[in-house]
């Protein structure tokens, strides 16, 4: 149950093969580890991953799953009940684990000192070729111990050791079945299901002579390009290409950078930037126009209110009492009504009755 409801969760993306996007593959991994006389390490930890992202992560000195992606926590927010069947899930899988891997310790004449399992296995989609490959391996004490063939359905040992525990499994027609599903047909099929989040773009400047920024955040995942054209064709001179880097919620963000100073502003529409992102077809154009380039550069003028209110604020900096009783220095003291507000001397706040 807990390979299901995993796999249930893990949505993920196709890519497409677009502009400047490569082919890659794609692929879902889960980690799953179990060891004994060894109080540094946990006794049984399971881990999701998706393209280099880790999205659960249990292990037994925790309580319950913990969500390691903002997929994974939005849905803890949004579907209580689900991330709860989840994470009961994985938690148990700790018995199904250690029942069916105890063999290994027999067959390898090792019942004392200390003993790590692993399991490892998932599935990669090349969507250029559509192949699909999965794995399943299983480790004991650090070496190989067992791998799962899928187009003969049977075992491999990697050692004299796991000869006996081979022979078992071969004969477990159930065991075969529920691999074989799971590999060739539940993973592949969540692999190739979209979950993409697009991004949101933007220009922004420096300062009057800086380049023009695109910046694009909030994306995933993290296969994608930028890049500026002018006209329509792709421009490699002026343009500084930035690396994609990790926001801190799961999803990433790029930048690539425009030199403006040789352009002149009547031609500046000539240029935009383009974003895509892996799995989407349609590509997000951002034109180089003047308006919505974001900057912290503009001049800001002081009008005659904002003088009054220099003066206010400086009249109440300069104006000091003695706070009664404390005999503390204030700052300034705004008196409305018969209540007076005072400001200290360490920034404290006074209240008190006018007299």
């Amino acid at each position: 149950a807990v390979i299901q409801t995993l796999l249930t969760f893990l949505k993920t993306n196709t890519n497409h093969s677009n502009h400047l996007c490569p082919t890659v593959k794609h692929f879902m991994r889960f980690y799953i580890m179990m060891s004994s006389g060894n109080q540094n390490i946990p006794d049984y930890f399971i881990m999701a991953n998706f393209e280099e992202v880790v999205m659960v992560y249990y292990d037994t000195n925790m309580k319950t799953l913990e969500p390691r992606h903002d997929w994974a926590r939005r849905l803890m927010v949004d579907d209580p009940q689900h991330w709860d069947t989840i994470s009961e899930d994985g938690i148990h899988y700790e018995q199904v684990f250690r029942v069916d891997t105890d063999s290994f310790k027999q067959d390898s004449n090792q019942t004392g000192g200390v003993h790590i399992i692993q399991q490892y296995w998932g599935c990669e989609w090349d969507d250029e070729t559509e192949k699909l490959d999965g794995f399943l391996q299983y480790g004991y004490n650090g070496e190989d111990f067992l791998t799962f063939d899928q187009e003969t359905e049977t075992w491999i040992a990697a050692n004299p050791q796991a000869e006996t525990t081979k022979l078992e499994w071969d004969g477990d027609t159930a065991r075969t079945v529920l691999w074989t599903n799971l590999l060739a047909k539940s993973c592949p099929a969540w692999l190739k299901n979209e979950n993409l989040e697009l991004p949101s773009v933007s220009l922004l400047q420096k300062t009057p002579s800086s380049p023009v920024s695109c910046h694009a955040t909030g994306f995933y995942p993290h296969r994608a390009v930028m890049f500026w054209r002018k006209d329509g064709e792709d421009l490699y001179e002026d343009v500084d290409q930035g690396e994609i880097l990790p926001n801190h919620d799961g999803t990433f963000q790029m930048r690539v950078d425009l030199n403006i100073s040789s352009i002149n502003p009547e031609d500046w529409r000539r240029y935009d930037c383009v974003f895509q992102l892996s799995g989407v077809t349609e590509d997000t154009v951002t034109v180089l126009h003047k308006p919505v380039i974001r900057t912290n550069w503009e001049k800001i003028g002081i009008g005659n209110d904002q003088v009054v209110v220099l003066v206010i604020l400086i009249s109440i900096i300069g104006f000091t009492v003695h706070k009664k009783k404390t005999g503390e220095r204030l700052r300034g003291c705004f008196h409305r009504n018969t209540e007076a507000k005072c400001v200290g001397e360490r920034g404290l706040v006074y209240q008190s009755e006018r007299e």
